[in-house]
């Protein structure tokens, strides 16, 4: 299974749409505080998108959605479903992703058979509420240090407050790629932006 380099997490379809025209297929839908009933119609509608674009949708925290609109697969934080579950639940045919903190989060996911690890934060960010101890470039450094020498091979993906800017060191580190939110969905232009990120993480794959 192919894990893109960059993962664009959203609230809203609009937003996704944008992202979607500057070259973003992996959206992950993340939604807070809302009924079901609005969570379903907001999945659909970016679900909508994503298959206009050939984008995968993943939905955040919420897998029996996930399943029932038939998303391509769920990224379960640290105070949800725990990730075994999640795949006992959807199956081998659903991506799983899950949130790590810590070196021994990443071992535990790896061992629930998880097709990605998101981890982070790397910096604060405004759009995570309950943010987990900041990582910084030497947490990741480390963490993915302790990866390699225990032979954890699964893609791990960098989170939290990230910018255009931060990608080559990031990349540096052995992270697989990077997810945003704030930096697309808040730029001037979101289309532009993501393009930019995507050409960041293409010269750094081809080097």
């Amino acid at each position: 299974m192919k894990i893109d380099s960059l993962h664009y997490i959203t609230t809203n379809p609009e937003a996704a749409e944008l992202a979607c025209q500057g070259g973003v297929r992996w959206v992950q839908l993340r939604v807070k505080n809302q009924p079901y009933a609005v969570w379903k119609q907001l999945a659909l509608e970016t679900q909508a998108v994503c298959r206009r674009h050939g984008a995968t949708l993943l939905i955040n925290d919420n897998p029996r959605l996930a399943q029932e609109i038939g998303a391509d697969g769920v990224h379960v934080g640290q105070a949800d479903m725990p990730a075994a579950e999640a795949r006992a639940m959807l199956g081998a045919s659903f991506i799983i992703g899950g949130t790590a903190n810590t070196f021994a989060d990443v071992q535990r996911l790896a061992a629930a058979g998880v097709d990605y690890v998101g981890l982070g934060p790397f910096r604060f960010t405004s759009t995570k509420e309950n943010l987990s101890p900041v990582l910084g470039l030497a947490g990741y450094t480390e963490i993915m240090r302790q990866c390699e020498a225990a032979g954890i091979t699964v893609p791990i993906i960098g989170i939290g407050g990230i910018i255009l800017e931060d990608v080559a060191a990031l990349r540096n580190t052995g992270l697989h790629g990077v997810a945003v939110s704030g930096a697309i969905g808040s730029a001037e232009a979101p289309a532009k932006m993501t393009t930019l990120f995507i050409n960041e993480l293409s010269v750094l794959i081809s080097i």
